[in-house]
């Protein structure tokens, strides 16, 4: 089994003006596609957009709770990339071989006998 590193990074909070993309989400969405296309050309597959909370502190004695989206990246170890991953055995698959002949004499046939 392939062992992996991990990397997260800060999803972007703002969209970037680009040509063709209109409205919010278009422009959200390029620079969504942007970050994950650099990360994905450094070896990074993409896993999954988290939202974790975040204690920060506010003033000298107090905190609050906010939330930070966060990507999750991930890509399989150097030293494993290089090691080709085993085959896999095949599947065990019952043979039949050829029918036995029973030796010694057959068994005597004879009437059935009446039940009592």
């Amino acid at each position: 089994m392939p062992r992996y590193e991990f990397k997260v990074i800060p999803a972007p909070r703002k969209s970037e003006k680009a040509r063709g993309a209109k409205t919010t989400e278009e422009r959200f969405a390029l620079v969504l596609t942007t970050v994950m296309n650099e990360m994905g050309r450094d070896g990074w597959d993409y896993v999954r957009a988290d939202t974790l909370p975040v204690d920060e502190r506010v003033g000298f004695t107090g905190t609050k709770t906010t939330f930070q989206n966060m990507l999750v990246f991930r890509r399989i170890l150097a030293d494993e990339a290089s090691v080709a991953p085993a085959p896999e055995a095949a599947p065990v698959v019952p043979r039949l071989g050829p029918a036995e002949v029973p030796t010694g004499a057959a068994p005597a046939v004879g009437p059935a006998l009446a039940a009592e």
